[in-house]
């Protein structure tokens, strides 16, 4: 990547990723976005086909088809869809390999407005809904250890590194 500097390019030199990194978060990536496309379209089946227990605590069809299945009148499920979609294209490999810091900023970013997310979900569940969804809950743990694995790796990463000034 080059951006422009008083007349010269600074040439932004490829970090250093841990090797464990880029398939990880590829790997939860595609869990959850599974997931998310598994619960969208169970929401808009009237959970049909919902593969999970509906007695006791965990119930999943209580909690996706309860008020505290929607944001704004928004179903969360599409919303989850859309949270991975979005992490897809920001831990794509080539991305990844992209020296530039405000991706870096932008994945912690919107991992963490992910936590947040599920932070809230999860209060719902078990304060408000009392019961528990599984397929849900492979999307909580999936963004928490998604959000641990993407901020260790950058801090492991250490800062970007600019290379000197390339000529015209």
């Amino acid at each position: 990547m080059t951006s422009s500097t008083r007349g010269a390019a600074t040439v932004v030199a490829p970090r250093e990723r841990p090797r464990w990194l880029i398939p990880t978060s590829l790997v939860l990536v595609v869990i959850g976005l599974l997931t998310s496309i598994y619960l969208t379209y169970e929401h808009f089946t009237d959970n049909a086909t919902l593969a999970c227990t509906t007695t006791g605590v965990i119930d999943c069809v209580k909690v996706t088809s309860s008020q505290w299945s929607t944001l704004f009148g928004i179903p969360v499920a599409p919303l989850g869809l859309i949270f991975f979609v979005v992490l897809l294209a920001l831990c794509w490999p080539s991305v990844w390999r992209r020296g530039e810091a405000w991706l870096d900023w932008a994945r912690t970013g919107w991992l963490t407005i992910g936590i947040g997310m599920v932070v809230y979900l999860v209060w719902a569940e078990v304060a408000k809904v009392h019961a528990i969804c599984l397929w849900c809950t492979v999307v909580h743990v999936t963004t928490f250890v998604l959000w641990l694995v993407v901020i260790f790796g950058q801090i492991l990463s250490g800062p970007p590194t600019r290379s000197t000034p390339a000529r015209r």
